[in-house]
């Protein structure tokens, strides 16, 4: 990870308020978990200079740690735009991967180019676990091309997200991650020092945070 491009990144969300940070009243996640921060990217498709510097920085990863990508895809639906903005940059054929196959006409679940032998990068928006951009990834290994890694703008960087990835045979690679956020986060103001420990407790035990 670049740090200057993760401190702009982080900036920029917490800019635009894709990162809200309440650690004194969390959020509840699906997954029954109790969080202090909820972050929603899809609001980046709002600022298009902001869009697009994500493309840009996205594409630079990916020519970096996987320079012989052929098809870059996208994991629907926050991932699509970003995946496309760097389908672009790349000149390079792009798919798109929905969570289950269709119900009805060819019931096919992914879009756009993606043949046997295809060498594919998935781009998400933010990662948790990780579990919505591995089902992509073995939607995607289903058609026999292959997934030769992933990328994403924010993770969490949780040990389960970690633990999922190792166990799936699949890199990660993302722009910015929560440690990086906080840090900024604090320097610019964003949270109180007193909030701090609390984020930092959480990151190391999310499960048990707030039982």
């Amino acid at each position: 990870m670049d740090k200057k491009i993760a401190i702009d990144i982080a900036s920029q969300l917490l800019k635009i308020k894709a990162v809200t940070l309440s650690p004194k009243e969390p959020f509840t996640w699906a997954s029954g978990i109790k969080s202090p921060i909820y972050t929603d990217n899809r609001l980046t498709i709002a600022y298009p200079k902001f869009r697009q510097t994500i493309a840009e920085d996205l594409a630079l990863l990916i020519k970096e740690k996987y320079p012989e990508v052929e098809v870059i895809g996208g994991v629907a639906t926050a991932g699509i735009p970003h995946a496309t903005g760097v389908s672009n940059i790349l000149d390079l054929p792009l798919n798109y991967v929905r969570p289950k196959k269709k119900d009805h006409g060819k019931k096919g679940q992914i879009e756009g180019r993606c043949q046997t032998g295809d060498k594919v990068v998935l781009i998400d928006d933010l990662i948790s676990t990780g579990g919505s951009i591995l089902k992509a990834v073995n939607a995607v290994r289903e058609t026999g091309a292959e997934v030769i890694g992933t990328v994403a703008i924010f993770s969490y960087d949780l040990p389960e997200s970690t633990t999922n990835f190792a166990t799936a045979e699949t890199k990660l690679y993302t722009l910015t991650d929560f440690p990086t956020l906080i840090q900024v986060a604090k320097e610019q103001g964003y949270i109180e020092e007193n909030d701090t420990e609390l984020l930092e407790q959480w990151y190391k035990n999310p499960e048990g945070w707030c039982k």
